[in-house]
């Protein structure tokens, strides 16, 4: 069973820099696009950034120039570099991912459990 873990969530100044990793395991045969997605309260949940198998990359407009997206395919992991983080940040962020699964052999879409990003002086 495929499980998604996050870890690096946490508190931030303005200004200041965080780092999300998200580990995917169980029943992979593969990962078609991992990605981050985030949801403030009383909004909805949004795509921040988006890595594909074939090595193309998605930002969110209000993203771009400060998040930088990586994926290591050998470790089944992505990971979210946050810099000049500002209160708007401010979210639970979810690990997803489109994965192609063993036995099955059918094409799921897959959540993390989330980690809170707080922006705050």
């Amino acid at each position: 069973q495929v499980q998604l873990v996050e870890s690096g969530g946490g508190l931030v100044q303005p200004g200041g820099s965080l780092r999300l990793s998200c580990a995917a395991s169980g029943g992979i045969f593969r990962i078609n696009a991992m990605g981050w997605y985030r949801q403030a309260p009383g909004k909805q949940r949004e795509l921040v950034a988006l890595a594909t198998s074939s090595g193309s990359t998605n930002y969110a407009d209000s993203v771009k120039g400060r998040f930088t997206i990586s994926r290591d395919s050998a470790k089944n992991t992505v990971y979210l570099q946050m810099n000049s983080l500002n209160p708007e940040d401010t979210a639970v962020y979810y690990c997803y991912a489109d994965i192609l699964v063993l036995p099955t052999w059918r094409r799921n879409d897959y959540w993390g459990q989330g980690t809170q990003v707080t922006v705050s002086s």
